[in-house]
């Protein structure tokens, strides 16, 4: 059976995973779908996929080319959610869809600030959100009928992303296994 491949993005991607909720969004998804889940930074921790630190944002700066090699395969298989805060390097043949979370900047500023991040990263941040940068790297990477911009303030937000898109894996199995 073919299954889709989703990608959920958002934030940043310079300065690590930014708490606009992919990992939550993206974990329940896989709970309730039986897609496999697949959290880049966490993939890139493990196996070690660095090209070097960031000495200004404090953090690994991931090899790309490597994380590609890494997940071909999965990826070609299909049924997979991609949890990471950039997406410009990944193969636009990838995914079947793609979900670009947005925060307002009050919740995202003190979900950042719980999480310790420096002045730097804080203002970052929040100017990418402002700027919609994220957005515009998944418009500019992906066919823009497959790029959707979603919630993601509240937990009744939570709950609604979950559903829409469960929904719409339902109608993509439909129509591409008949």
């Amino acid at each position: 059976m073919l299954l889709p491949n989703i990608l959920l993005t958002g934030g940043w991607r310079e300065v690590g995973t930014p708490g606009v909720g992919k990992t939550t969004l993206g974990k329940e998804l896989a709970s309730k779908s039986g897609l496999k889940y697949i959290n880049v930074g966490d993939l890139a921790r493990e196996e070690q996929l660095y090209d070097g630190y960031d000495e200004e944002y404090d953090c690994p700066i991931l090899d790309e080319d490597r994380v590609v090699d890494e997940l071909d395969n999965q990826m070609r298989e299909g049924g997979v959610i991609v949890d990471y805060h950039g997406c410009d390097f990944f193969p636009e043949r990838w995914f079947h869809i793609v979900f670009v979370l947005r925060t307002d900047t009050n919740v995202l500023y003190e979900r950042l600030e719980t999480r310790g991040y420096n002045e730097k990263k804080l203002t970052d941040n929040i100017q990418c959100e402002i700027f919609q940068v994220l957005y515009e790297e998944a418009t500019a990477s992906y066919k823009e009928e497959i790029v959707h911009q979603l919630p993601s303030n509240k937990p009744e937000e939570l709950e609604n992303n979950v559903d829409q898109i469960l929904k719409w894996i339902e109608q993509w199995i439909k129509d591409h296994n008949s």
